[in-house]
């Protein structure tokens, strides 16, 4: 086992994603851009809505990747064009390959913006390669208690919710190999994960401190370590929520703006005239 260096530690900054919505983004960043397959990762803070709230998120596109969901706190429905309906609550993931493309919507059920409450996730956009970025749209979600546990120990707990690790297999299937691993760890406890060398591994660290090869991360700041070497120890300086993802690459060129994930930039503009020209098709909700 040899440790793996740290290449960067990117602070998640303040990006308007909708008029309402403000999430924390650590990737893309002005100092790296993408992990490919790991595009973008958006973090929305725990936020209170008070009962009686009316919030929605208004139908999207999406053509060429996954966006991915994890749920940390509250409730949230998932409906889009290509025939899937779903909530998932806290603890929750949910993996949504746009392929060729739909519309979708989201956002905190009715249920949960009329009783109020704390309202956080983390979404992910995962890339897909070229060769099935026109696959059709396909939905996936696993409650919390369907993801295996690993790196068990006391003070320690996380769970897997994609790929192979010690053995066990997340339930969510992803296109490339992409192992996430999602989980809590006690101030004082330790932990070693292992990574694959040659894959992009990054680690989030959603709240709380820790210290990795002898370097302290504060929450919000997003680790990219290198490719080579496979050992990770991370110790908490105090309690902390993290978010582990290691994926094969994609070696291909990436295009990406507004909400689509492409090679070239002709692509986007043909996802956007796709769009505008209605090709996305129609979503009520």
């Amino acid at each position: 086992m040899m440790k793996k260096a740290i290449e960067h530690i990117l602070a998640g900054r303040e990006k308007q994603i909708t008029k309402e919505e403000t999430v924390l983004q650590p990737l893309p960043h002005k100092d790296f851009r993408f992990a490919n397959p790991f595009i973008v990762l958006h973090h929305m803070l725990p936020k209170n809505i008070e009962p009686g709230s009316a919030l929605r998120i208004n139908p999207h596109p999406h053509r060429g990747f996954s966006p991915v969901t994890f749920t940390l706190q509250g409730e949230g429905y998932h409906k889009d064009n290509a025939g899937h309906d779903n909530v998932v609550k806290a603890g929750d993931v949910q993996w949504m390959f746009a392929g060729k493309g739909l519309l979708h919507s989201e956002g905190p059920t009715q249920n949960f913006l009329d009783n109020g409450g704390v309202s956080e996730f983390i979404q992910l956009w995962i890339n897909a390669p070229a060769a099935n970025k026109f696959d059709a749209p396909s939905y996936q979600s696993a409650t919390k208690e369907q993801l295996p546990k690993v790196l068990e120990q006391e003070g320690v707990s996380f769970r897997l919710a994609s790929g192979d690790y010690e053995g066990k297999t997340g339930p969510v299937k992803s296109l490339t190999p992409v192992i996430s691993i999602i989980g809590e760890i006690e101030k004082g406890k330790r932990v070693q994960f292992a990574a694959t060398p040659g894959y992009w591994t990054l680690l989030y660290v959603v709240n709380g401190r820790i210290n990795v090869n002898m370097e302290t991360v504060t929450e919000h700041n997003l680790i990219v370590f290198e490719k080579e070497n496979d050992e990770i120890i991370v110790c908490a300086e105090e309690s902390a929520q993290l978010l582990f993802l290691s994926a094969e690459v994609i070696d291909e060129p990436v295009a990406a703006k507004d909400n689509f994930v492409m090679n070239t930039a002709a692509e986007i503009e043909q996802a956007m005239d796709d769009y505008r020209n209605g090709k996305f098709g129609t979503l009520s909700y």
